[in-house]
């Protein structure tokens, strides 16, 4: 198989270097012609570096780069101060094909502002979606963008994402002709804003999209749509709203803690036993599972690991960037627009 680099801004999210580099070794350990460019400090990622096998250890490399970006800055003035970065280096090195893609933890906004500024776009594609799996009930996955890079989208924008949703859920989910959906209040064909409306009647006349109409939230996870479109605005609160669903669930059916509500917690150990088998299914949603958004509509793979990410969920997100670039998806949704343009 052909060798594979990532770069990885190792400073990245809430954790930093003590999340990322375990994640970095279980990724060496499932790829073995996989190899990574770290950027990060040094002092606090070196002692972490020499636990990993030497095997391991071959195959990364590390770039010191002691320069922090206070979160609290305005976007513009964080974009500014950005250079020399870890966050800055990492998409830095994409751009100048040292590495294949590179997956970052940092802040969002700033991720897809260097992205925009260093990694061109593909023709035809206005502005990059934010775009990640979502899981479903029945175990499999959907694709859904924007999920917050353009909190206001147009009608041609979201006709964009439709275009570029289509062509990944076909590469990475390996469908023939996807259910696209979009996201909307209601179902009826007046439902919805001035944008969404006319994307609707746009969609429904493009007869190379196998588009079903509106999705209303609470169907997300049922698996009536393979492809689901939105703005980012109402795609972030959507993503959000189901992770935080999923989440306390899990947190419902953890072991019980020794303390003072003794009878409480019996209660909940009983109904986990009852549940156990209901239990391991809801494996299948863990959100760790589904960690990562890729900026769709960039001529290289840059993914998004959300801040508060384990190290399960930061290696799903390497993983995501490996599936993407082996899967050539930038490549692929640029011959694919290309030939609708034709």
């Amino acid at each position: 198989m052909t060798r594979l680099t990532l770069a990885l801004d190792v400073m990245g999210g809430d954790f930093g270097p003590r999340v990322t580099i375990p994640a970095i070794s279980l990724a060496l350990k499932h790829h073995p012609t996989l190899s990574f460019i770290l950027f990060g400090d040094q002092a606090m990622v070196t002692p972490l570096l020499t636990r990993l096998p030497t095997e391991y250890q071959q195959r990364i490399q590390l770039v010191h780069t002691p320069k922090l970006i206070d979160e609290a800055l305005p976007f513009t003035q964080a974009l500014r101060q950005s250079k020399g970065s870890s966050m800055y280096l990492a998409v830095h090195s994409v751009a100048q094909g040292e590495t294949d893609g590179c997956v970052s933890g940092g802040n969002t906004g700033l991720l897809m502002g260097l992205a925009k500024q260093q990694i061109s776009l593909l023709p035809e594609i206005t502005r990059p979606a934010l775009t990640s799996l979502i899981p479903t009930l029945n175990g499999k996955s959907s694709v859904m963008l924007d999920l917050g890079a353009n909190v206001e989208a147009d009608s041609r924008l979201l006709l964009q994402f439709a275009e570029m949703g289509n062509i990944f859920a076909q590469t990475l989910l390996d469908l023939v002709y996807p259910r696209l959906a979009l996201l909307n209040i209601g179902t009826e064909d007046n439902k919805g804003t001035r944008q969404i409306r006319e994307a609707h009647q746009a969609l429904k006349l493009a007869n190379h999209l196998n588009y079903i109409g509106y999705i209303e939230g609470d169907k997300l996870m049922n698996h009536v749509s393979d492809v689901i479109v939105c703005d980012g605005f109402n795609g972030n609160i959507a993503l959000k709203t189901l992770e935080g669903a999923v989440k306390n669930t899990f947190s419902f059916f953890k072991k019980p803690t020794e303390d003072s509500h003794f009878c409480h917690n019996s209660k909940r150990y009983l109904l986990k036993l009852m549940f156990h088998h209901y239990y391991r299914k809801l494996q299948k949603i863990n959100p760790d599972r589904h960690n990562g958004a890729t900026l769709l509509g960039l001529s290289s793979v840059v993914v998004k690991s959300h801040g508060g990410a384990n190290i399960n969920a930061f290696y799903y997100a390497i993983e995501y960037a490996i599936s993407q670039i082996r899967g050539e998806i930038p490549r692929k949704i640029s011959v694919g627009l290309d030939n609708l343009s034709h």
